[in-house]
């Protein structure tokens, strides 16, 4: 609220405070720094800014020779040197196209303070120059805030009416804040009192006065950067947020009527409606508000109250908006870090996907290469060996043939000679054509054409268009957020990330809970299920796929969730009889009709084994509550047990019986009283039920061959009341039963 009570020309609390024609407010000290004196011999103002009626132009005509003097006195900015006899039918006037009562904002060279004034107008044809050295002709002032600019009457700056309710919630404001200052006591002073606190540190969260903060918070080192504020407002204090209004000049009860600004003897009792300003006694008989529409100061006082709360309704509706907004907003930076996030990783995995794919695909060439190589140097070795040995045998003829020839005995020479003659020519048929060129070129006929993948990867990047329509991607389960209770489960899960292709719904499938075929338990847009009513103590397979236009997606994979092995449950409040009373967050029951009244359990069984007991709170005049089970549609207003769909024992204080429709059974002595304890065991495994009276089994089973889906089941009146206790563990050692009388 405090910007509120500031001065826009001096940014302190506003002082003596008047109201302008805008109905922004400003000081009275600020207002004469920014008001503009503009002498008649610079400017001839508009028509509109001299006064007006018939009562004006009389008074122009009686003035004679010294209405330029007049003039130029009736321009000083206290009322003091206003000329006397004005025209106070119209104090005031602005420079407006359509007299409204403002003026337009046009920049000008006259511009003290940062504040515009009027614009020069020219002079009016025919118009006589005022003699050089006249005094100011008029005075004008423009708003700081709407740059709106009106020009003073011959009052001055008092022409503007005073805003005394500003005034009275600046001083309460001064107040509430200065006792608020002198609560707050510094929190590290070792003196006793403690010395009143100077300044607040907003990362310290501590009261420091000026001593203490000298010494304990200098600023130096990391302290420099704390943020220090004056002390907090107290809460109870005036103006800092309590209802208190303080009883000094400013309080609202004991402040003094304000007084007419034209007729100081007289209090503001009407309300102009044409000026929509209060109005005198004296206004309505001798000023220009005589004719005007008036009404009852009270009466609009109200009607502008009542008005502005409405208003303020508006603004808070509008103010919840937008905490809502901002906290959606907060969401919404949440999600975008979580999102950003996970981009990156996607981003970072792919393009290691890639990196890999590269490396695989590198190792791969690099294998071929190898091999050509080994290839290459295998049939260069062999070709070399080849080569050497027929070069060593070729050699060795020669060396022998010349030999040979050397010998002079010639019948020794012709008995070889035809030999070595065809030995010679065989080698000579070896070193054929071709023989002496290598098989294999040093040269690798592997080129790698990598310019299409380069050129893929510089253009790799988000594309940022519609994408072809195809099925969903595998949707990822999340989970941290799958949990069970009781025998319901919840799932959840999300798309992909980088994942363009549209999504209208999801399938979520379950199993029976012993292996078998899944069903569909979930079609919709929702990325978070809950399924009720499964068996308890069961395990459970579950997974999810997505779909669109263009078809079913693949499953996600297969989540496991295992449901509790005992059941939680309380009375159903929604389905039980209406004169059942229900407390203890569901968990006592009793009932206001003297007729027996049936409540369920909000737990429903069809398999496994299950126990609870029920707690005989109170117990009046020998009644005969009845405990059991029950189908969803049992009727209850009725005991429980009349009907083919209720399987029951009731008890009274002596005996109990079982009942099923409406069929009496196996009478067994024992029976309740304040105090006692009923166990229910209910094992749908060998389908039969059974009762307990204080841990010891009342008869024999009281039902077989039960099958279906139960709900646990009580009927009782008024003289009962019991309390539920479940989540019990199904008994170990059962006691020797009580033998029925029949």
């Amino acid at each position: 609220m405090e910007e509120e009570l500031k001065c826009p020309v001096c940014g302190s609390l506003f002082r003596e405070p008047i109201i302008l024609p805008c109905s922004h407010n400003v000081c009275l000290p600020c207002a004469r720094t920014i008001a503009v004196q503009t002498p008649e011999s610079e400017q001839h103002l508009p028509p509109l800014l001299h006064p007006r009626g018939p009562a004006a132009a009389a008074a122009a005509a009686a003035a004679g020779p010294g209405a330029g003097a007049a003039a130029g006195s009736a321009a000083c900015l206290e009322p003091e040197c206003a000329a006397g006899g004005g025209d106070h039918a119209d104090k005031l006037s602005l420079h407006s196209e359509t007299d409204s009562g403002y003026g337009s904002y046009t920049p000008s060279l006259k511009s003290p303070n940062g504040v515009r004034v009027l614009p020069l107008v020219p002079a009016p044809p025919g118009a006589a120059a005022a003699p050089r050295g006249a005094g100011p002709a008029s005075s004008s002032l423009t708003c700081p805030q709407c740059h709106r600019s009106a020009s003073l009457d011959q009052r001055g700056l008092r022409g503007f009416q005073r805003n005394r309710l500003l005034e009275a919630i600046v001083q309460r404001y001064q107040q509430g804040r200065a006792a608020a200052a002198a609560a707050a006591k510094c929190q590290l002073c070792d003196r006793s009192p403690p010395e009143p606190a100077a300044v607040l540190c907003e990362q310290c969260e501590v009261l420091y006065c000026a001593s203490c903060q000298l010494r304990c918070h200098p600023a130096r080192g990391p302290f420099a950067k704390h943020r220090l504020a004056p002390p907090p407002a107290h809460p109870g204090a005036p103006g800092g947020g309590g209802d208190g209004g303080g009883g000094g000049k400013g309080a609202g009860g004991g402040r003094k009527p304000p007084a007419c600004a034209e007729h100081d003897l007289e209090n503001y009792s009407m309300y102009c409606v044409s000026c929509r300003s209060p109005v005198c006694y004296q206004c309505l008989e001798e000023g220009k508000h005589g004719k005007h529409d008036v009404k009852a100061l009270g009466a609009v006082w109200k009607q502008h109250k009542a008005q502005l709360s409405q208003a303020l309704n508006g603004v808070s509706d509008k103010a919840k908006e937008a905490k809502e907004f901002l906290v959606q907003l907060k969401n919404l930076l949440q999600q975008i870090q979580e999102n950003g996030l996970d981009y990156e990783a996607c981003l970072v995995a792919q393009c290691d996907a890639l990196v890999d794919a590269l490396t695989r695909q590198k190792a791969k060439l690099l294998t071929k290469v190898t091999k050509e190589r080994e290839h290459k140097l295998k049939v260069v070795w062999d070709q070399i060996n080849h080569c050497t040995l027929k070069l060593r045998q070729s050699t060795g003829l020669m060396e022998y043939c010349l030999e040979v020839i050397k010998e002079n005995d010639p019948s020794g020479f012709l008995q070889i000679s035809d030999a070595l003659i065809k030995r010679v020519q065989v080698s000579q048929e070896q070193w054929v054509k071709g023989a002496l060129e290598p098989k294999v070129s040093a040269e690798f006929d592997l080129t790698l054409d990598s310019e299409p993948l380069l050129q893929s990867i510089h253009q790799l990047d988000f594309i940022q268009m519609k994408f072809p329509v195809t099925v969903p991607p595998v949707p990822l389960l999340q989970l941290e957020k799958c949990c069970t209770r009781n025998n319901s489960v919840t799932l959840a899960w999300r798309m992909p990330p980088l994942s363009h292709n549209p999504v209208e719904g999801y399938i979520l499938e379950l199993d029976d809970g012993d292996g078998g075929q899944f069903r569909e338990v979930y079609v919709g847009k929702e990325t978070l299920c809950t399924i009720d009513g499964l068996h308890f103590n069961s395990t459970y397979n579950a997974r999810v796929k997505a779909f669109n236009s263009s078809g079913v997606g693949p499953y996600s994979k297969t989540v496991i969730l295992q449901t509790s092995d005992v059941a939680w449950f309380t009375f159903d409040p929604s389905s039980a009889h209406r004169d059942i009373v229900l407390s203890n967050d569901n968990q006592t029951a009793t009932c206001n009709s003297y007729d027996d009244r049936v409540v369920l359990g909000t737990a429903a069984f069809s398999k496994g084994v299950h126990y609870w007991e029920l707690h005989v709170d109170r117990y009046d005049n020998h009644p005969d509550p009845a405990f059991g089970i029950a189908r969803i549609n049992v009727v209850k207003d009725m005991m429980l047990g009349k009907d083919d769909k209720a399987w029951a024992m009731y008890v009274d204080n002596n005996r109990s019986w079982f009942m099923h429709c409406n069929s009496h059974t196996n009478r067994t002595e024992g029976g309740v009283s304040k105090g006692a304890t009923v166990g229910v065991l209910l094992d749908l495994n060998k389908h039969n039920l059974t009762f307990y009276i204080n841990g010891q089994q009342q008869g024999p089973p009281a039902f077989e061959n039960i099958e279906g889906v139960f709900m646990p089941a009580l009927s009782l009146n008024r003289n009962v009341q019991v309390t539920l206790h479940t989540g019990l563990e199904v008994p170990q050692c059962v006691k020797q039963p009580k033998l029925p009388n029949n």
